[in-house]
């Protein structure tokens, strides 16, 4: 089914657009590489052995590692749609 000016599926191919782009872009997410550190940057705590060798290059521990996935991560929105125009009737 069409709506105006789209064409067959288009609906479709934005949501399969939206979803590649956010695995893209969490694939492409910066990994810990490396040498790890003993004490964790932020609170000094050690960091456990077993973390260590499980993520060479690990910089926090597990309770930092934990508030800092916790915080919005601001990024730039796209209207696939278009501009306001192409949306009036």
């Amino acid at each position: 089914m069409a709506g105006g000016w789209a064409q067959d599926g288009a609906v479709s191919e934005q949501i399969e657009a939206s979803i590649n782009d956010e695995l893209a872009r969490m694939k492409a997410k910066a990994r810990p590489t490396g040498t790890s550190l003993t004490h964790c940057a932020e609170c000094e705590e050690p960091i456990p052995e077993a973390r260590r060798q499980a993520l060479p290059g690990v910089k926090l521990c597990i309770d930092c590692q934990r508030a800092r996935d916790g915080r919005p991560e601001a990024r730039g929105g796209i209207n696939r749609r278009g501009s306001k125009d192409s949306q009036m009737k």
